[in-house]
């Protein structure tokens, strides 16, 4: 593998920045060119390194080498049957190149053809005296495809070879995950354990597992373990404060989330936590002071937002609710949670121009639900906007056919916009029941003799 900063690529990098200051052209060998090139492209310098390929192809057209690099570019840049053409080239030179193999899966696993990428992975590996990579490679194809029972062989031959390959672990223990297997997932993190007792990744992963699994104790005890094997690991601490927050172990929880803080930069997260926690116990001043901090590291955590709402929202302190929602809905305007939020206060304090807001917005949004359609519809009857009710109505009726609360709406609508005659056909009177009859006159009193005509 190509060393970025040794003396012999630096030297050439230097020689080759130099003659680009000045009009000289200087001779460097393919491998030369190579290293070169594979250096600035290293550092994301591209620009620079398509000039040395330039030249590169210049001074060695034949180098097939170089040529790989030309493609290589091209898929960087997108340019994929432009990179195929050099590929295709370049195979009649040296059809046994696993690197060729490897470009053309690059290129399919990028244009969505995974079926494509993973035959020529197959043909790379058949090239390959080191399968690991192509092992890994096929697993990710086979995991893009939803392939979970594939993708788990490919990643367990990874982790076979090298059981400190944590990427190929998290793979392998997602698609277990994926396809239900648990034990399988127990199998292969025991099978790390006793290649590294001490590897505090598989003790956690482990104790996910009995997490879900729902076996408290040795979750607790698969924690303890990670935390044995490596005291600073801020992630073990964390896990057992969730799952000791979740049995009701405040203060066990509380210790480990302060125990996570001191192992690492403070997170949003572990705050709302601690808020979380502190908030269960009663202790609301410590409470608040963690929700606050918690949005003060990270303005766009919408969750951290609607922990701390939610704490004002329980003590109903609403002008609280107000200061603070105005706040998160500008750093997390496309929040559903948040919109949903604001609606419900808004309702509550009758601000009702501010709840009409909330669900249009929910609506632009893409949630399109019934129960959001009919509190607009209520909203703007309220207010005695009949033609919009009336057309949101009918826009929402299309897709609840069968919703007779939004019926209702409609044909009370309908009577005030002189509709009558399709007032009456929506309240079909052969099928309307008590309880509608007591919404419709509830929605409408100045119609409700209208129902004993019908």
């Amino acid at each position: 593998m190509l060393n970025y900063n040794s003396e012999e690529t630096q030297s050439s990098v230097l020689k080759f920045e130099q003659m680009l200051k000045t009009n000289l052209i200087y001779f460097f060998d393919a491998q030369e060119f190579e290293d070169i090139v594979v250096h600035y492209l290293g550092f994301g310098e591209n620009q620079l390194a398509k000039k040395a390929l330039k030249m590169s192809l210049e001074q060695h057209p034949g180098s097939y080498e170089l040529m790989l690099l030309q493609s290589e570019i091209f898929i960087l840049e997108e340019k994929y049957e432009s990179a195929l053409e050099v590929l295709e080239y370049i195979e009649k030179i040296n059809p046994f190149d696993e690197e060729i193999a490897l470009q053309k899966a690059s290129i399919s696993s990028k244009k969505g053809d995974h079926k494509a990428s993973i035959n020529q992975l197959h043909q790379a590996l058949s090239f390959s005296e080191d399968p690991l990579e192509i092992w890994n490679l096929l697993g990710m194809e086979h995991l893009l495809a939803e392939e979970f029972k594939e993708a788990s062989f490919y990643f367990k031959n990874c982790l076979d070879e090298n059981p400190e390959d944590y990427p190929s672990l998290h793979n392998l223990l997602h698609c277990h995950e994926q396809l239900g297997q648990v034990e399988p997932a127990i199998s292969c993190l025991n099978k790390v354990l006793e290649y590294d007792p001490f590897s505090e990744i598989a003790w956690l992963q482990l104790g996910k597992i009995f997490v879900k699994s729902g076996k408290i104790k040795e979750a607790l005890s698969a924690f303890d373990f990670a935390i044995i094997s490596d005291d600073s690991f801020s992630g073990a601490y964390i896990e057992k404060g969730v799952l000791l927050e979740s049995i009701g172990r405040i203060n066990e929880a509380i210790e480990n989330y302060e125990l996570a803080m001191s192992t690492s930069d403070p997170t949003s997260f572990i705050h709302k936590c601690l808020g979380r926690c502190h908030e269960n116990l009663g202790n609301f001043d410590l409470a608040q002071k963690f929700y606050v901090k918690s949005i003060q590291l990270e303005p766009t955590n919408e969750n951290s937002w609607e922990s701390l709402i939610l704490f004002y929202f329980n003590q109903k302190k609403f002008e609280k609710v107000k200061f603070y929602l105005d706040r998160a809905l500008k750093n997390n305007s496309d929040s559903i949670s948040l919109w949903k939020k604001s609606l419900e206060l808004n309702t509550l304090t009758g601000r009702k121009e501010k709840a009409i807001e909330s669900c249009k917005k929910l609506i632009e949004l893409g949630i399109y639900e019934s129960e959001i359609l009919i509190q607009l519809i209520d909203l703007l009857i309220d207010k005695k906007e009949w033609v919009e009710a009336y057309k949101i109505g009918k826009e929402a009726y299309v897709s609840f056919p069968e919703n007779r609360k939004i019926a209702i709406r409609i044909a009370g609508c309908c009577f005030y916009l002189s509709k009558a005659e399709e007032g009456f056909y929506i309240l079909n009177s052969s099928t309307i029941n008590n309880s509608d009859q007591a919404l419709f006159r509830s929605l409408f009193p100045n119609f409700k003799k209208l129902l004993i005509d019908s």
